[in-house]
């Protein structure tokens, strides 16, 4: 890269975000100080290039400075793209790339104090990341041996993508004290969107990511309810969703209400402000259907557009765990092409807002019923890696193929005698084993006590009266300041 192109492509960012070169000088409709901050930063270009030490390579410097701007913001979402890096982002929205299926997320900054591990968003289902047993909200500390403190999120993509049956070794953390190592063999990720069955008399949909796919399959899916003795009551589960396209979310929640605004954007950039109603020909459901949404701390950003929407309106019950809450929009912006490629830059432009004008970014949503499953001690836990290290149930297995739901529950048994674990995660292990090569079924009703919660709710509990009782996301808010004026006040 020469002087030229590196001005070019400098130049073409600032003119995207509104700074206007003229006569060799940049002007703004904001203030002189913005155009010395841009004469200043190409008079340090040059600086080094002609004075450092050593041979200086532009590429390197141009990199450096975009890297450093986008991680100046403090945003984890607002990120340069290399050449690279552009080429998997359009790998991962076409559905298809080599990976191992987790869903991450991670800070710019890293202090001694909280470092900048990789947080699981969430796995996404029948993927190495998920076969190994990691999990929402584990963070990855090593990738091959190298601590991601001292990674930026594009390298950390870099290094779990690769060649399909390569190997990464990543070390985890659970809690605050239980470390572990996992090696995942990279597979082709194949994104999916949209899988249902009917348990009895309910229909069951689970959403695995937003793409321009999912609001056709949620349709295809009712309809085949309807085609097949209908359904009292539904169920739509957002667990481990980490989101996707804003229409997508747009087009789901069309189906479920009548009427409304769905969710808003808001922004400084004029352009941005939106907002995206429901019509009353795209609905598909009836007033007063039961609906319960499933929701865990892996649900996040279209997920949380849809589960809240539907609670703001009163049309669904949430069941689970806190979501995420990652409440922004992000725009992928290329820069002009050098040498037949092209970088870009990732950056947020907008906050998006729920029907009751409520953005749930760094809160994410409650359930109206919090259930959670088991959570186990330290010392569970590294009884559980050291049962997965030693491959006591892959081997077991391996040497019974053809295990029936009687055979997984007696193996369970025999293995609580050496993992003081319970029974129900044991048997679900065995049964996600027996399960590795092959697609998983749809839900476990032996281990899910989330499901199970929603499906005695349709059954069994005066659903329009439980879902008027709940709250929407402003008047929970508004609560949650009132109690902390009250608690200033007493003090």
């Amino acid at each position: 890269m020469n002087f030229k192109q590196f001005k070019t492509r400098i130049f073409s960012l600032f003119l995207a975000f509104g700074i206007f070169i003229s006569s060799g000088c940049a002007q703004t409709a904001k203030s002189d100080a913005d155009a010395q901050y841009l004469k200043n930063f190409i008079t340090i270009y040059n600086y080094l290039q002609q004075n450092y030490v050593d041979e200086v390579d532009a590429k390197t410097l141009y990199e450096g400075a975009l890297k450093g701007m986008m991680e100046s913001l403090g945003d984890p979402y607002t990120v340069y793209l290399d050449v690279q890096d552009m080429r998997g982002l359009t790998d991962t929205t076409s559905g298809n790339f080599y990976g191992v299926g987790l869903s991450i997320s991670k800070m710019n900054k890293s202090t001694p104090d909280k470092p900048a591990y990789v947080d699981v968003v969430s796995p996404i289902e029948n993927t190495p990341g998920y076969k190994a047993g990691i999990q929402a909200g584990d963070k990855i500390t090593e990738i091959d041996g190298d601590p991601t403190p001292d990674m930026s999120m594009e390298e950390v993509l870099s290094r779990l993508r690769g060649e399909k049956g390569t190997p990464v070794e990543v070390t985890i953390l659970r809690g605050k004290t239980v470390t572990f190592k996992r090696t995942l063999i990279r597979d082709l990720i194949q994104v999916p969107t949209v899988e249902s069955v009917k348990i009895g008399d309910i229909g069951y949909i689970k959403l695995i990511q937003f793409t321009p796919e999912t609001a056709p399959g949620v349709e295809k899916a009712i309809n085949s309810f309807d085609e097949n003795g209908g359904y009292k009551g539904l169920i739509i589960d957002l667990r481990n969703n980490p989101g996707g396209l804003l229409d997508s979310a747009v087009n789901v929640a069309d189906k479920f209400i009548d009427s409304g605004v769905i969710v808003s954007t808001k922004s400084r950039i004029q352009s941005e402000n939106k907002s995206f109603s429901a019509s009353k020909k795209t609905t598909m459901i009836k007033k007063g259907v039961p609906i319960i949404v499933l929701i865990n701390k892996g649900s996040a950003s279209a997920s949380e557009i849809l589960s809240g929407a539907l609670k703001d309106y009163h049309i669904a019950y949430l069941v689970g765990e806190r979501t995420y809450g990652k409440g922004s929009v992000q725009q992928v912006l290329p820069l002009r092409e050098i040498d037949g490629t092209h970088d870009g830059v990732k950056l947020t432009v907008a906050k998006y807002y729920s029907p009751s004008d409520c953005n749930i970014n760094k809160i994410g949503i409650p359930p109206d019923r919090e259930v959670k499953f088991t959570e186990y001690t330290d010392e569970q836990t590294k009884v559980f890696i050291k049962m997965a290290e030693d491959e006591v149930i892959a081997k077991y297995v391996e040497a019974h193929p053809g295990m029936t739901e009687d055979d997984i529950a007696s193996y369970a048994s025999v293995l609580q005698k050496d993992y003081n674990l319970d029974l129900k995660l044991l048997r679900r292990l065995i049964r996600v084993e027996t399960n590795r090569t092959k697609k998983a079924p749809i839900y476990d009703l032996d281990y899910d006590v989330q499901l199970n919660e929603a499906i005695k709710i349709i059954n069994t509990e005066n659903f329009s009266s439980l879902v008027r009782s709940t709250k929407t996301l402003k008047e929970l808010q508004e609560a949650v300041v009132l109690e902390e004026d009250q608690k200033k006040t007493a003090e």
